[in-house]
């Protein structure tokens, strides 16, 4: 389960940020993750409910937001909407599609104490 390595690399990020900026306390955590990130959201939101009972983030509120993903086609020109990688234009049928949102996976905002 590779969300367990992402939650401890934001884990690792929060607790770099707290020291340079001399906070103590992490009540609400922030996250962006695409629907392209290949990222299960559940387990990630697990793993870091599983890291957060001590520290910084000692008792912190997770807020994860999952923006859709959009593509550019490059056959009809089009922006369009798509669920998964390797998707056909819903617009054309055709495969020639470049993904331009959706594969973010980023710590949006911190409420620190």
């Amino acid at each position: 389960m590779h969300e367990m390595s992402l939650a401890q690399g934001i884990v690792e990020m929060v607790e770099r940020t707290a020291r340079h900026e001399h906070f103590s306390r992490v009540t609400q955590l922030h996250l962006q993750v695409g629907a392209l990130a290949g990222v299960e959201v559940q387990a990630l939101r697990f793993a870091l409910d599983s890291m957060s009972h001590e520290g910084v983030l000692q008792g912190v509120t997770v807020l994860i937001d999952t923006p859709k993903a959009t593509a550019w086609c490059l056959h009809c020109s089009n922006a369009v909407e798509i669920t998964a990688r390797g998707q056909a234009c819903p617009l054309c049928a055709s495969y020639q599609i470049q993904p331009t949102s959706g594969t973010e996976l980023k710590v949006v905002d911190m409420i620190v104490i």
